[in-house]
């Protein structure tokens, strides 16, 4: 499997791989799924990510979680995996098709109890649930102009400690590239500042993949 990532090697990648969780056959068989919908498939996230996401969840004892983004449901699949038996993820997506696929593979994987998938817009659903603390986990892996709605549309709906997921906000190392100035790029520069400024969360930038960014909510 070639890297997801911009600053690794093919051959890095490999021992990566090599030395941490690999994918089990229900994740293996959901990525080789997603391979067939051709050149879409790259909003997948990478396997090493997905192992990293389920551990995170683990380690912070997250019993509620959202994400924006599910596509076809590798993400959610490592969340809900890192969840307790009683816990829930909200999965928010406008795909049907695509989140069909996920949803026979978290079927297989036993997880399927645990997801509550809604199709609509996810800035209405967000703010369709009460303005509260709840969730531990937030991910978010969608349209990028939307990243500020959708991260400030969680943040009050986080509890203190909890942590929120960025996806893609090294774009291909396009957000140092003075000549790039394409819609996601420009979206993800202007998140990327608004987001280390920002006084009400700790926030690490890690080169996972095509980067992804956590933030603590204080």
């Amino acid at each position: 499997m070639a890297p997801k990532s911009f600053i690794l090697t093919s051959e890095l990648h490999d021992y990566l791989m090599a030395h941490g969780t690999r994918p089990d056959p229900v994740q293996a068989a959901l990525i080789e799924r997603t391979a067939e919908l051709g050149g879409i498939s790259g909003m997948q996230i990478a396997p090493e990510q997905g192992a990293f996401m389920e551990m995170l969840t683990r380690l912070i004892g997250a019993r509620e979680a959202v994400e924006v983004g599910t596509f076809t449901g590798y993400s959610a699949l490592s969340i809900a995996r890192g969840l307790p038996d009683d816990g829930h993820l909200l999965c928010c997506d406008v795909s049907e098709e695509w989140t069909a696929i996920g949803r026979a593979a978290w079927a297989e994987a036993g997880v399927a109890d645990k997801i509550e998938l809604r199709i609509a817009p996810a800035a209405e659903t967000l703010r369709s649930l009460p303005v509260e603390p709840r969730f531990e986990l937030a991910f978010i892996d969608a349209d990028k102009p939307a990243y500020p709605v959708y991260y400030e549309e969680i943040l009050p709906r986080l509890r203190a400690n909890g942590v929120i997921l960025v996806d893609n906000t090294l774009q291909g190392g396009g957000v140092l590239d003075p000549a790039e100035h394409s819609e996601n790029v420009e979206a993800m520069r202007a998140f990327n500042d608004m987001l280390a400024a920002d006084d009400r969360v700790d926030v690490v930038m890690l080169p996972i993949a095509d980067g992804l960014t956590l933030a603590r909510k204080r």
